[in-house]
């Protein structure tokens, strides 16, 4: 990865696109060049798939909520528990933790009932000990795609960095 790749990534996290065209006007990178090395990003894993962000509030799911899930332990419980828990629908994203909480659940939701509902779920899972959970006030910043929080210098070092 060079810097021109970096330049690529930090262009399709700001302007939302993987489109060559789109790419070369932000970047005067050459539309072919951009083509080429998007390919190669793709097969290297570096870009997973096509996203294209979508105004969830306009489709009602206006509620954000963080919660925090506390299982009982035993061999393997991350595994399952998680997997239990991102299998609940609404669920958007399952981290397994360090520390007090054993996964931090993100849900986007659209009223209260579907949160009482997703709480209940929770619940039901077998070593599931308790749970917090904590509505979105105001989103203050929500980047999917954390490229999009570095400089293209910040970005430089790191690639060097791992060179």
């Amino acid at each position: 990865m060079d810097k021109k790749d970096l330049q690529i990534l930090s262009a399709i996290s700001e302007l939302g696109t993987g489109s060559p065209e789109r790419i070369q006007e932000k970047t005067d990178i050459p539309k072919s060049t951009v083509h080429y090395r998007i390919t190669k990003l793709q097969e290297a894993g570096v870009i997973e798939d096509d996203l294209y962000s979508i105004d969830l509030s306009s489709i009602g799911l206006e509620i954000t909520l963080i919660s925090e899930v506390s299982a009982e332990y035993e061999e393997g419980y991350h595994t399952e528990v998680g997997d239990e828990l991102s299998q609940i629908e609404g669920v958007n994203k399952v981290y397994f933790m360090m520390g007090d909480t054993d996964f931090v659940v993100i849900s986007k939701l659209a009223d209260r009932n579907m949160v009482e509902e997703l709480i209940a779920d929770f619940e039901e899972i077998d070593g599931v000990n308790r749970t917090n959970s904590q509505f979105v006030i105001t989103t203050v910043k929500d980047t999917t795609n954390p490229i999009a929080a570095y400089s293209s210098e910040a970005l430089t070092s790191m690639v060097s960095e791992t060179e």
